[in-house]
């Protein structure tokens, strides 16, 4: 489901990818509609659950996961709903309801509706029946020194790289709250390990007329996207997480191996055993949990914090303002047209494919769109998919943090993307 590329459409894509597709042509015209009911009840729900404390909600593990909330995150709700119903029902200020905007977050909560309902009943198989175990073990003397994180992190890289960025993270959370991971570790993985999927990067390709150099663009995010994991795990604010497991779940796991067994022996035994330990009601009780606490608890979040962060980039001058020092960067490794995309350095910030809307059919040399489009896909930290999943997780991760994550990977991937388009132009 996760990780097995299978031909679709003169590409390749995954078994879930293709269950979410399928979803979306299920639901059709009518999906819109119930991503206004879902954002509506999401916010509806929650306002009762902060005015009233109600039992029934407060008690049961999956209303409860779904519904309460704090002052924030239920203004964020409501802002959610109000956006959900203008753009539906196409009314309200254009600035809210246009394509650009509301419609863009709109069209993107649908697949995230889509992936999360074929998501969640398949993560327990992925994370409980051994395979996180297996590639722990036989992964961990590679990526261990390197990325300084479990063996098992193996397993969010190879998951967003052929399905999702944001089911990547959705994974590593769950794998965090069950005490699998450290807030350092979870946090890393979440901001350096969640790369956009192959079938996304393609697109992207497409969108900025690269599609014929999609395999040395492809190679380019990948040796990029390597060397700012090796990078970022040793510098701050990653590095200045603390190293200890979730106070309420404590550490599920041990890494230390019997040296008198044989690597492939030893990850054998531990899978095996960590398989014998799942039971049909997991599948039904974890899926249903994860579900109801990522339909009516993130993707409202999206909702609105998506379209406030499209709002801010498509209708004022703010990111040109704040880009100018990027422009100058740029222009230092002599990147042509340094002015014109230095917005597209920063505007990536809140959305992954806003950067290959802003260069798509401009004059700007080839080469150049080169340069963003693989920054784009690099940066990683976009507020409408991965950020504001983590700010919503119990990761030790705000938003500003993130901002100087992001900062961090655009400001060492530059001269890394310039150097390899160099050796290829």
């Amino acid at each position: 489901m996760f990780l097995v590329p299978i031909p679709y459409e003169e590409s390749f894509t995954t078994l879930l990818d293709f269950v979410k597709v399928w979803l979306q042509t299920l639901f059709g015209s009518a999906l819109p509609y119930m991503i206004m009911a879902l954002l509506v009840v999401s916010a509806a729900f929650s306002l009762f659950d902060y005015a009233f404390k109600p039992e029934f909600i407060r008690k049961n593990r999956y209303l409860s996961k779904a519904f309460c909330t704090t002052p924030l995150y239920l203004i964020s709700k409501i802002i959610g709903a109000c956006v959900g119903v203008m753009v539906v029902m196409g009314v309200g200020p254009e600035v809210v309801t246009s394509a650009d905007t509301g419609g863009t977050i709109i069209d993107l909560c649908g697949t995230l509706f889509c992936i999360l309902i074929a998501f969640s009943f398949v993560l327990p198989f992925l994370t409980d029946c051994g395979i996180m175990e297996f590639l722990g073990v036989i992964a961990r003397p590679i990526v261990r020194p390197l990325f300084h994180v479990p063996g098992r992190a193996s397993v969010d890289l190879i998951a967003s790289w052929f399905g999702a960025a944001n089911a990547a993270v959705i994974l590593t959370r769950e794998q965090y709250m069950k005490g699998f991971y450290t807030k350092r570790e979870a946090g890393y993985i979440m901001t350096n390990f969640s790369l956009v999927s192959v079938p996304f990067c393609l697109m992207v390709a497409n969108t900025i007329g690269l599609d014929s150099n999609f395999p040395v663009f492809y190679l380019c995010i990948c040796l990029v996207g390597m060397t700012l994991a090796v990078i970022i795990a040793r510098i701050p604010p990653i590095r200045t997480i603390p190293d200890t497991y979730r106070e309420a779940t404590g550490k599920k796991v041990a890494e230390d191996r019997d040296e008198s067994k044989g690597i492939l022996a030893y990850a054998l035994e531990s899978s095996c055993k960590r398989a014998s330990e799942f039971h049909g009601k997991t599948v039904a009780s974890s899926g249903l949990e994860v579900m109801m606490g990522t339909l009516f608890d993130l993707i409202p979040i999206v909702a609105s914090w998506g379209v406030i962060a499209l709002m801010i980039a498509t209708y004022t001058p703010f990111f040109d303002w704040i880009s100018y020092p990027m422009g100058l960067y740029l222009q230092l490794f002599g990147v042509q047209d340094a002015f014109t995309v230095a917005p597209a350095t920063l505007v990536g910030f809140t959305d992954m494919f806003i950067p290959a809307l802003l260069i798509a059919g401009t004059e700007v040399a080839v080469k150049t769109k080169f340069i963003i489009g693989v920054l784009s896909l690099v940066q990683i930290i976009y507020l409408t998919e991965v950020g504001t999943v983590v700010i919503k997780s119990e990761v030790p991760l705000n938003f500003w943090k993130l901002f100087v994550i992001f900062l961090e990977r655009t400001l060492i991937a530059i001269p890394l993307i310039v150097l390899f388009a160099n050796l290829i132009y």
